[in-house]
């Protein structure tokens, strides 16, 4: 596991390519006065091993960490970042205070995959991920927004919602011509997807803009805006 950079203050650490692990990647905006770290790692363990990684590739230390929305493989390893404040869209708050609230453990997750089946791809990969519940937790942000919000290092947060969560957040680095996507055109979760759910195609065509020449989904390599468009445009 190791950083890249993708454009100028932007680096990459890319996720598990195995969909069964359902591991998101993560960015790193990296700034003397404070970087910024986009998703948290899908656990404690993910957090620890991308924080080798920062440290391998001589990058400062997060003082912020953006949710791009509420997902367990974005938020899962929030609680191994001491010290950074926490930013997301102000509907993460309950969504994340209700997950807090439940009983995790890896009988829980058993108990929950057998009432109903359909959670057992993305519950077993939470088994897989977290070692150790003792000192786990779901941490909701400290800082939200509704529509817009601007970090002081020129990080730029914009809420777009859609199908896959309400809280949908993308994070634009004007300066690196940088748009950090989350998942925010992927379809709704699996065990909520129905046969026609696909890609929100029309969200990509709104997100385009000619000041950004790269789109980072985070389960997916990056895109040109000219893969972007041609993404966008096939129906």
């Amino acid at each position: 596991m190791r950083f890249h950079r993708l454009a100028g203050r932007v680096w990459l650490c890319p996720g598990d390519p195995d969909p069964d692990a359902v591991q998101a990647g993560v960015a790193v905006v990296a700034d003397e006065r404070g970087s910024v770290l986009i998703d948290a790692g899908q656990s404690p363990a993910h957090a620890r091993e991308i924080q080798a990684a920062l440290t391998a590739a001589g990058l400062p230390q997060p003082r912020w960490l953006v949710y791009t929305h509420h997902h367990w493989d974005h938020v899962w390893g929030a609680c191994a970042w001491p010290g950074v404040e926490i930013v997301g869209h102000e509907a993460a708050v309950p969504l994340l205070r209700a997950e807090a609230a439940r009983p995790w453990s890896h009988h829980y997750l058993d108990e929950q995959v057998r009432h109903n089946p359909r959670l057992g791809p993305s519950f077993r990969a939470r088994a897989r991920a977290v070692d150790s519940w003792t000192d786990f937790a779901v941490l909701p942000p400290t800082r939200v927004f509704a529509d817009v919000d601007e970090l002081p290092v020129g990080v730029e947060l914009r809420h777009v919602g859609g199908r896959h969560a309400p809280d949908s957040t993308v994070v634009l680095v004007p300066d690196s011509g940088v748009m950090l996507l989350g998942d925010c055109f992927y379809p709704p979760p699996a065990h909520l997807r129905q046969p026609e759910d696909g890609l929100d195609l029309a969200m990509v065509r709104r997100l385009l803009d000619e000041d950004y020449t790269w789109y980072v989904s985070s389960h997916a390599e990056p895109m040109t805006r000219e893969q972007a468009r041609s993404a966008g445009t096939t129906d």
